[in-house]
């Protein structure tokens, strides 16, 4: 065991641990005081049923040895069995798995807030499982798994953009779809942006151990991610800003904590293969795109997406895998993009190998979250409604689902 290896990655689960209850309170602070303890609720029970599926099947399935030239992880860790020992950088397999397993429930977390005010909190917890099962495991053996078919083709995605941000707003479009909108669409405000603004700072905190543990061991490359982290957040924030400035003469704070997850969705993919120059300008982009996706296609497609997980998550996840293609350095990870990979980014290079092959594994990320999404909510929608009534919707889920309210004046 290497001590300070293992030391760091206990750090970063630990802060990829914390995204999950900051999430629940980014996403709280943005609804109606009726619906506030129920997407806290949605967040943890995340955390309680992934913590489960992951340890009894999930992650044999996405690092297990491989089975079907790369589709699919073994059964030797079935049950969290066979983990002794330590990985090649000294750090505990079982201490890997359980960082691992964070992130598969922030994955799930993320597109609860698509449904909130209106999914049934069995269905919820169901379609959960069966995606993370042959969603989120399939692509996290492909991408992350040493014998993963889009690993061995070159594709690269550092910490998540694809198998989690893209994967889950995908899904949380398709449910959004499959659910239709909201009964009460006008007058819903946010509750409580104070609660909101602590939310995105904890997550962007948690962020940080997301990022900069997806290097697996103390070195440049982990240093390289903390720091563009830190700066496409910071050039998130400010191109929000300046929308909303120019546009509407009034920035805002709730532009401002938006911009900010524009920002860190839009580094995760390439936080390990840029430089800090590069991230800078992937930040100051991922905000307009993140921006229009949420006025002009939302508003195109008319679907309710009720706290935009595929406008921030999906959009910013799919610009910050292109933006991988365009801007990785061997600079930054000769591992990745020297000599016997694809090579670097084209805006490095002028050689298109590595976007195509970026684009391509957005595709498919994009396509088999798409296509189970669909499957798994129609098959439920079979055997029980998918919404709660109308009654209960208009109440708040607090009240009707669980029972309690937030807050008694």
């Amino acid at each position: 065991m290497d001590g300070i290896n293992t030391s760091f990655m206990i750090i970063c689960t630990l802060l990829v641990l914390l995204m999950t209850p900051a999430l629940a309170v980014f996403y709280s602070g943005m609804v109606r005081t009726q619906d506030s303890l129920s997407v806290l609720m949605n967040c943890l029970v995340m955390f309680g049923v992934i913590s489960i599926q992951w340890v009894l099947l999930g992650y044999t399935l996405a690092f297990g040895g491989d089975i079907g030239s790369g589709l699919l992880g073994g059964w030797e860790h079935l049950g969290a069995s066979n983990l002794e020992g330590n990985n090649a950088n000294g750090i505990p397999n079982s201490l890997f798995m359980t960082f691992q397993m964070m992130f598969a429930i922030i994955a799930a977390a993320i597109f609860t807030g698509s449904f909130v005010g209106r999914i049934r909190f069995g269905v919820l917890i169901v379609f959960a499982l069966i995606w993370t099962t042959l969603v989120y495991d399939p692509l996290a053996h492909w991408i992350w798994s040493e014998n993963g078919w889009l690993l061995k083709g070159g594709s690269l995605d550092f910490a998540g953009g694809g198998v989690v941000h893209i994967s889950a707003g995908v899904a949380g479009l398709v449910g959004a779809l499959f659910l239709g909108k909201r009964k009460q669409m006008t007058g819903i405000f946010p509750h409580s942006l104070p609660y909101s603004f602590l939310g995105a700072m904890l997550l962007f905190v948690g962020w940080l151990g997301f990022n900069a543990g997806s290097a697996g061991a103390v070195d440049a490359i982990a240093v390289n991610a903390f720091i563009t982290t830190c700066l496409c957040t910071a050039s998130g924030v400010l191109s929000w800003i300046a929308l909303e400035w120019i546009k509407y003469s009034k920035p805002t704070l709730l532009g401002a904590i938006t911009g900010a997850v524009a920002g860190l969705v839009a580094i995760t993919p390439a936080a390990g293969y840029v430089s800090p120059l590069s991230s800078v300008l992937i930040g100051i982009l991922a905000s307009p795109i993140c921006f229009l996706a949420l006025g002009y296609l939302k508003s195109k497609l008319k679907y309710d997406d009720s706290l935009d997980a595929f406008g921030l998550h999906g959009i910013g996840g799919i610009w910050g895998g292109i933006a991988t293609g365009l801007f990785a350095s061997s600079s930054i990870n000769e591992a990745a993009t020297g000599a016997g990979t694809l090579g670097e980014g084209l805006f490095i290079s002028g050689s298109p190998d590595l976007l195509l092959e970026q684009i391509f594994a957005i595709f498919v990320c994009a396509g088999l979250s798409g296509f189970v999404s669909f499957v798994t909510f129609w098959l439920i929608s079979l055997f029980t409604p998918l919404r709660v009534s109308e009654k209960s919707e208009l109440e708040g889920l607090d009240i009707s689902i669980h029972g309690e309210e937030a807050y008694r004046i």
